[in-house]
Formats: structure tokens, C-alpha cells, sequence
């Protein structure tokens, strides 16, 4: 049974909190998948990650390309899973609809976003049963407290 995480982004955007998620997967050995809304906000992102901090280099892809099965890291706006990750990030509104095949799948949504909320709420419910679930809730220095 996979560990269904859900990060409540409240103080933080998303690109400050998921660089710092990705490196912790790369720590652990695993390759990761980071399914995103849209085209747009995948290259938005992909140009985020090579950029974010000076001093770390965060080895990723876009999917598409002939490479992906060997990259650590693949964004995308697709369901499949070229690189055999073991994790999936759903960020930017997409939404996991199920966590099989995975080890642990991450939903990150936004607080300040009504309806980013309810998607979470819908898909919480969805996955109940079926997945080990915990919520986690960003304090306003940043720190995640498991609240469920």
C-alpha cells in the first residue's frame, strides 16, 4: 500500500518547497515523476529547478525527449511513468486519481486557492482505503506539522 502524502501549501509557494522535496528523493535513491496542469507551468518549472539555488545542481527532464527512462527527475503533463519512478509529485492542480504502481505519491495544493482545496478534499476521499494517508500543513515559518 503506497503513502498518499498531502502538503497543504499555505506561507510557501510551490517552488520553494518542492526543490527541497525532490533533493530529499534524490537522497533516497529514488527516481521521481512531477505531474503538472499544464505545458506551460512544466517548462515554468523545469526552468525553476535549474535555477533555484546557486549552489546545487538538481539533474532533471522534461518529458518527451529520448532520455527519458534515464532521467532521476521527469516533468510532465502525462499519466505514464517512462522513467520507473517510485514517487509522483501532483502539483499546479493535477490530482492523483489513484497511487498504484507507486511507493509514495506527494499532492502539493494551494491554501490560498478555493478550489485547489476542494480537489484535495475529493481526492482525499477517493484514496481513503486504498493508500496510507497523512496531511501535512505548512506553520507560518514554513515547518510542516502532520495534522491527519
Amino acid at each position: 500500500m503506497a503513502d498518499v502524502l498531502f502538503y497543504h501549501l499555505e506561507p510557501r509557494p510551490l517552488e520553494a518547497v518542492l526543490p527541497q522535496l525532490l533533493e530529499k528523493t534524490i537522497e533516497r535513491g529514488w527516481r521521481s515523476i512531477v505531474e503538472v496542469g499544464s505545458s506551460e507551468r512544466a517548462e515554468a518549472l523545469d526552468a525553476h529547478l535549474w535555477t533555484y539555488r546557486d549552489d546545487s545542481f538538481l539533474a532533471h527532464g522534461l518529458a518527451g525527449a529520448e532520455t527519458d527512462s534515464h532521467q532521476p527527475i521527469l516533468i510532465t503533463t502525462e499519466t505514464d511513468n517512462p522513467n520507473g519512478a517510485v514517487c509522483r509529485f501532483f502539483v499546479d492542480r493535477a490530482v492523483p486519481q489513484s497511487a498504484e504502481g507507486y511507493e509514495r505519491i506527494v499532492y502539493m495544493f494551494s491554501g490560498h486557492d478555493p478550489d485547489a482545496v476542494a480537489e484535495a478534499r475529493l481526492a482525499w476521499r477517493a484514496l481513503k482505503g486504498t493508500s496510507q494517508l497523512t496531511y501535512w500543513q505548512q506553520e507560518s515559518d514554513g515547518r510542516w506539522i502532520k495534522k491527519a
